[in-house]
């Protein structure tokens, strides 16, 4: 009887340890440990020993019946970690990943066509031996208006709808606050650009937003006319759209410059029969420019009768609609997928 309890716990421990399945695992139970198992059958031949006989064998087969049920538990309890882990890995979803995209190859992501624009200007003007400059979006008043000749009362603050902070700050409404910059840290002769993000309290319709693109630009040395003006602003446009393209100069009031004008271009949208974009004119608004006033000079510590520059502020979400044909100035911050995807 002892070897047959030594024979029924090897085989056992072993079939369990072999076990591929729960359902395999109970039929070893029943088989061995059931009303009518192997071991039940011996248990109950007990009564049939002498009382020295049946208390060692019993002990025996209380000994072989536990280390077989340790064996089931241990081994149920693999198999449902198992399972556990299997049924993981086949039904696991990512519920981050858009549904209907899962099953396909993550599309590539791309530089938004403001982004794409400036880089492209940076590298015309870097190759005309510009340096690009950046400055803060949140500028102080000064900044903003006082070193550009626009102090306090001056009526060319009510063209610029202003954000105002709650510290007396403000949003800059315009990149010129990064030529004033420029003159702090710089002495002339330079040649300096400052592309950034710029802010105005204006109604929004399909030419004008209250947050827009602009790139500044200024150029101090001896001797600069309008003449260098135009050279470099058609020496970008050419660039940017591959061809020569129409331009007009016009007399305009900026502060900052003196003389001062408008740079339009010729629309590109309507080929100058008039649209929406260009407000039926057949012309484009594309920048502010001019020599650089005296006052603005002398604000940046530099002498008028030595040195003149020129400045200009270049409209770049204009420029971009010209470039590729939008006629609707809204697109850029609507964040809309299918426009992004065209460029």
């Amino acid at each position: 009887m002892e070897l047959k309890l030594d024979q029924i716990q090897t085989a056992t421990l072993s079939q369990i340890g072999a076990a591929p399945n729960t359902e395999e695992l109970e039929n070893i139970r029943v088989r061995v440990l059931g009303r009518k198992g192997e071991l039940t059958q011996i248990l109950r031949a007990l009564g049939e020993l002498t009382p020295e006989e049946r208390a060692r064998m019993g002990q025996k087969s209380n000994a072989v019946k536990a280390a077989i049920e340790k064996a089931l538990d241990a081994k149920k309890a693999a198999l449902s970690e198992a399972n556990i882990s299997d049924l993981l890995k086949k039904e696991w979803i990512d519920v981050t990943l858009d549904g209907a995209s899962t099953d396909e190859a993550f599309r590539r992501g791309r530089l938004h066509p403001l982004s794409q624009i400036q880089y492209e200007i940076e590298d015309i003007f870097t190759s005309m031996g510009f340096e690009v400059l950046d400055g803060p979006e949140v500028e102080t008043e000064y900044n903003n208006f006082e070193a550009l000749n626009i102090p306090t009362h001056h009526p060319a603050r009510d063209m610029q709808d202003t954000f105002w902070t709650e510290d007396g700050n403000l949003l800059r409404t315009h990149t010129s606050a990064i030529q004033v910059r420029g003159m702090a840290t710089h002495r002339p002769p330079f040649r300096v650009i400052g592309p950034g993000r710029v802010f105005r309290y204006e109604a929004i319709d399909a030419s004008h937003e209250n947050t827009f693109y602009q790139v500044e630009g200024m150029m101090v040395d001896k001797d600069i006319s309008v003449a260098n003006l135009i050279y470099f602003m058609k020496s970008l446009l050419r660039e940017i759209f591959g061809r020569e393209v129409t331009i007009r100069l016009r007399p305009g009031y900026f502060p900052f410059v003196e003389p001062g004008f408008e740079l339009d271009i010729h629309c590109l949208i309507c080929d100058g029969k008039g649209c929406s974009v260009c407000k039926q004119s057949g012309w484009v608004e594309l920048l502010p420019c001019g020599l650089v006033h005296p006052n603005v000079l002398r604000l940046g510590n530099i002498d008028p009768d030595e040195w003149s520059g020129f400045a200009f502020g270049l409209g770049m979400n204009r420029l971009v609609m010209m470039r590729y044909g939008i006629n609707d100035i809204r697109h850029f911050l609507s964040g809309d997928i299918r426009f992004l995807e065209q460029f």
